[in-house]
């Protein structure tokens, strides 16, 4: 996805991207014209690549990550390598170095597993559900045990379920967006009442910013866009956008390990950093229903491949 942010008191953006399946060279044209952006191809499990870099880095943020969970159930492989292996790379890397480097590490609120009735706080313990979220959680610990054994300065941020334009199509509201479009009908897991907290992407990078400047070194900070629907509403939600009909819903098994309903509480990045999702759902939502009408070019490809 893409996001609109401020890069204020950044004065060098190097991008290091392997460009898999769901890397696209077109995203990064926002952020081309920034006086300071690089990018290289490359791989952040390649210790030679990553260490050769440092030198330049003031800080690292790890966007870094294999992040679907259905292809994580078929194959775990790809998520160690880059989730857990990539991260340890990374952090040796500062490390070896000797420098005052700032590693933010992105995770996700998966890392918490599930939770029946209200939301969790940066101290709830980690109990991932899925091969995704337990290596996303692997790579916070190994990040949190270098900020300890070595003193590197480290914060990790936890998200809830992003949105936004750019999605790549096999996450649920592009996917459905874009099967609508094409005429397909759209997959609902089990009975769609799982629940997730939306957040748009522009207010994630917001809270990753805000951290990454003034975070404190050693600390956790859930970053939630205060949008909780079940995976029911949402398909409701953009079937209306998009003048479609119930029919065009197929209900199908379930996944494995589904977990039930996911809820963080931001109110430590609200307190400390001043944070707030600045986004309102249903606009967020419907720039992005427009954004794929408008560029099928960009996402037909991407399905078809």
């Amino acid at each position: 996805m893409v996001a609109n942010q401020d890069l204020k008191g950044i004065s060098v953006l190097h991008v290091l991207d392997k460009l898999t399946y769901a890397g696209i060279p077109e995203n990064l044209a926002a952020v081309k014209s920034f006086p300071g952006y690089k990018f290289t191809h490359g791989d952040i499990c390649d210790s030679k690549l990553v260490s050769s870099m440092i030198e330049e880095f003031d800080c690292i943020v790890n966007f870094a990550a294999e992040s679907h969970v259905d292809r994580s159930i078929s194959g775990a492989s790809d998520f160690v390598a880059t989730n857990i292996v990539g991260v340890q790379v990374l952090l040796d890397a500062i490390r070896r170095s000797g420098k005052k480097t700032r590693f933010l590490q992105v995770s996700t609120d998966e890392v918490y597993g599930s939770i029946d009735e209200g939301s969790w706080t940066e101290e709830c313990a980690l109990k991932p559900n899925s091969p995704y979220s337990a290596s996303k959680a692997s790579g916070e610990l190994l990040a949190r045990s270098y900020n300890m054994t070595h003193g590197i300065d480290v914060v990790i941020t936890r998200c809830s379920n992003n949105f936004g334009t750019h999605h790549f199509p096999e996450k649920l509201i592009p996917l459905f967006i874009t099967n609508l479009l094409e005429g397909k009908r759209v997959p609902i897991y089990g009975t769609g009442k799982n629940v997730r907290d939306w957040l748009h992407v522009d207010d994630h990078c917001r809270g990753i910013y805000q951290v990454l400047m003034n975070g404190r070194s050693g600390e956790v900070y859930n970053i939630g866009g205060g949008q909780e629907l079940t995976n029911l509403e949402i398909t409701n939600l953009i079937l209306d956008a998009m003048n479609a009909n119930q029919s065009s819903i197929e209900y199908v098994e379930d996944r494995k390990g589904h977990d039930f309903r996911y809820s963080v509480d931001w109110t430590k990045i609200k307190r400390e950093l001043g944070y707030e999702p600045q986004v309102k759902f249903k606009d967020g939502l419907m720039e992005t229903v427009q954004w794929y009408r408008n560029n099928e070019a960009w996402w037909k490809p991407l399905k078809n491949r």
